[in-house]
């Protein structure tokens, strides 16, 4: 039998591709079929109308373009962008957008990592915020009104079910609106780390600002502050999207000056919700400056921010 077959090509050809066939089948496509196959984290929860429409103008606008959203299991990503990417992060996705360069940042953890206000504003301005960043402002998305009627036949053609009022609740949103929403969710449904505080037996051993009292450090500070922290503390460090900077007796929220290295402290590793600065708690949204900034640039902003408290309110 074995001979015959061997001695016809043809039909030798056409078993063996049949074969193939069959083998690719039982090993790839039937798997993918099965539950296992299909994960979903426990928090995820499906996109809301207004975050799935975010989604679109994410798409539409070339955002994936610049930015990924999957972090890889590699030491240098985790630590610079947090836990690494999950299957069952993306059981709602379609299309995935896990991108190809990073021209900006990775996206993946970006829910919740800043206020949205700070989001607002940095699709407005930038350069407010990242000076030298090349990515073009999105402020004119808060004229452009979404059309729930164009919305509502993405959602047929994706598969979402949303009621009439989920739908009509869109009418007053804008495109910027939408796309707040959605980046506010991304990584929101895996478990971040816990702040690391230092245990409430342990004292804290305080540290002097070396450049306190220094002109030219306050000087120095005063542009260091212009360039990083006027976009979200204001200028002159009167508030915005950020608390006042004004009033010394006032620290994280909690009346009560602290030393200036904890000022310091909250300038190099930023705030996360939960985290503890000198028994006050932080509600996050502040990024860390230690990578950008040397430690004697943050002691010259710890200046800058001290002669802003000695002055006198106008």
């Amino acid at each position: 039998m074995a001979k015959n077959i061997y001695s016809k090509p043809v039909l030798f050809t056409i078993l063996a591709v049949g074969t193939v066939l069959v083998g690719t089948l039982v090993t790839t496509f039937i798997p993918m079929m099965t539950a296992q196959m299909h994960p979903k984290l426990a928090g995820l929860k499906p996109y809301t109308a207004l975050q799935l429409a975010g989604r679109d103008v994410y798409q539409s606008e070339g955002c994936p373009f610049c930015h990924t959203q999957t972090v890889r299991p590699l030491k240098t990503e985790v630590e610079r962008y947090g836990a690494y990417s999950k299957a069952g992060e993306f059981y709602y996705d379609r299309p995935f957008l896990w991108g190809t360069k990073r021209t900006g940042p990775d996206l993946a953890r970006e829910g919740g990592k800043y206020p949205d206000a700070w989001q607002y504003a940095h699709f407005k301005d930038p350069r407010a915020f990242s000076p030298h960043s090349i990515m073009p402002s999105f402020g004119w998305l808060q004229d452009s009104k979404l059309d729930p009627a164009q919305v509502q036949t993405h959602m047929n053609v994706l598969g979402f079910p949303y009621t009439p009022a989920d739908i009509q609740a869109l009418a007053d949103k804008t495109r910027l609106d939408a796309l707040v929403a959605y980046v506010q969710t991304l990584g929101t449904a895996v478990t971040r780390k816990a702040a690391v505080t230092a245990a409430v037996t342990v004292k804290k051993v305080h540290i002097k600002n070396p450049l306190a009292g220094n002109h030219e450090a306050a000087e120095r500070g005063e542009r260091l502050f212009e360039q990083n922290c006027e976009a979200c503390h204001g200028k002159k460090g009167v508030g915005y999207i950020g608390p006042s900077l004004k009033d010394k007796n006032v620290f994280l929220y909690v009346k009560g000056n602290v030393p200036d290295d904890d000022y310091f402290d909250i300038i190099h590793n930023g705030t996360r919700e939960g985290g503890v600065e000198d028994g006050r708690k932080e509600k996050g949204g502040m990024p860390s400056f230690g990578e950008t900034l040397k430690k004697d640039e943050i002691w010259s902003l710890v200046t800058y921010i001290r002669s802003l408290q000695g002055e006198k309110e106008e």
